[in-house]
């Protein structure tokens, strides 16, 4: 069975979980021009490799954000959702 590791819960079975895309930064509504809302909204790398993302413990209703591999389809480490809103430093959750 695959197990991820969610920050609050411990490891949980990948099925408890939902993938909720690349952690990517958003642009300023209000003074973003068209195309780059566009950018934003519509396009996203889909390259494969090592990247920031959001996932959520449907259990729970947490989000959170994991390191994932996408080449080997691991997940590196996950970290609470607050280490990416200022300069909180991330605690690791190894998987």
């Amino acid at each position: 069975m695959k197990l991820m590791v969610c920050p609050l819960n411990g490891a949980r079975p990948v099925s408890e979980f939902a993938y909720g895309g690349e952690l990517r930064r958003c642009p300023d509504p209000d003074t973003c021009s068209d195309a780059q809302w566009s950018d934003y909204v519509f396009n996203r790398s889909g390259s494969p490799g090592v990247k920031y993302e959001w996932w959520c413990h449907i259990a729970s209703g947490l989000w959170f954000i994991a390191l994932r591999d996408a080449t080997k389809d691991i997940v590196v480490a996950t970290y609470p959702a607050e280490a990416v809103r200022g300069a909180l430093r991330p605690q690791v959750f190894a998987s």
